[in-house]
């Protein structure tokens, strides 16, 4: 176990922006810092989040964990499709030179899932699945307290999940439940029929003030998510699956219709036994899993320094 006192300089890296912080063994966050992400990716953006790290206070550091929107390789290295450059990014190479601290880089979506199990609304569950639904849709997945990986560190790309049953050439960009249920697709359904340009987040504010259309809108695209946690449900057999990311601020008018859409799909012992719940942690529950992971990587447990934890 980690010892008190013991801290973990974490950061979450983003398309857009660049959140980092100073976290305990107990999952306290404090000096949180936020500064955005370089749009042209490459050598700017790796300097933008080594630079955001060491403006934190370095005193009692035991590691440094990034969580990044891809794939995070077992030598470090990452493939970010939405940061221009990063098709093998030798991240964690770069984060030991400057530090000089064990290092752990994990993908988001799995960082996410360990954070809300820690310090979150999945704390004390061991099959857990955390559904990010933003401008894409992924998961982080744990099975009997493993992160659940894939053969190419590919398990959890649900936004490909098929729930329809006529291809479109838009699935092979970005998969056929993600075209329907993610950010973008809210915001081009709602532009399409209020004639005027508007995003997820408008959506949601036109319906939260009552608006029947953008209602319906939000509704529609909750009854597609719930068909793809219907196979998750049914193939995986989780405790609880945790909703996040930008589009879950859509709260019940959103996982209303997931849930019930849900429930007439997945297998039904399975589907009685689920719960479906929005993340508790926020901006934070990726930072809170990098950290978390830290912790139990064998680096800081007390041997050699490593580019990621065993986990899974």
């Amino acid at each position: 176990m980690p010892r008190i006192g013991q801290i973990v300089l974490a950061a979450d890296l983003g398309g857009t922006k660049i959140a980092a912080a100073r976290i305990n063994s107990r999952g306290q966050v404090t000096h949180y810092r936020q500064s955005p992400t370089p749009p042209q990716g490459g050598r700017a953006a790796l300097d933008a989040l080594l630079d955001r790290l060491a403006s934190l206070p370095q005193t009692g550091a035991c590691a440094v964990a990034v969580g990044v929107p891809g794939l995070a390789y077992p030598d470090g290295s990452v493939w970010a499709p939405n940061i221009p450059g990063w098709t093998r990014m030798p991240l964690g190479g770069a984060l030991r030179k400057r530090f000089r601290l064990p290092v752990v880089v994990e993908s988001d979506r799995n960082a996410l899932v360990v954070g809300e199990a820690w310090r979150g609304a999945a704390q004390r569950r061991r099959d857990v699945v955390f559904v990010a639904v933003g401008t894409g849709i992924g998961a982080g997945i744990l099975a009997g307290g493993r992160l659940l990986r894939g053969r190419a560190e590919l398990a959890g790309a649900v936004g490909w999940m098929a729930v329809r049953d006529r291809f479109l050439a838009a699935y092979g960009r970005r998969g056929c439940l993600e075209t329907h249920a993610a950010g973008p697709a809210i915001g081009k359904a709602a532009s399409r029929r209020l004639n005027r340009p508007v995003t997820a987040r408008d959506v949601v504010r036109l319906a939260r003030r009552g608006n029947a259309q953008a209602r319906r809108i939000i509704e529609e695209a909750g009854r597609t998510l719930g068909l793809g946690l219907a196979n998750l449900v049914s193939v995986l057999n989780p405790e609880m699956i945790v909703i996040g990311g930008g589009v879950a601020a859509a709260g019940d008018l959103l996982l209303g219709p997931a849930r019930q859409s849900m429930r007439q799909w997945a297998q039904p012992l399975a589907a009685r036994q689920v719960r479906i719940v929005r993340s508790r942690l926020g901006t934070r529950a990726g930072l809170l899993g990098v950290a978390k992971l830290a912790f139990e990587s064998p680096a800081v447990r007390g041997g050699a320094k490593t580019a990621r934890p065993k986990a899974g």
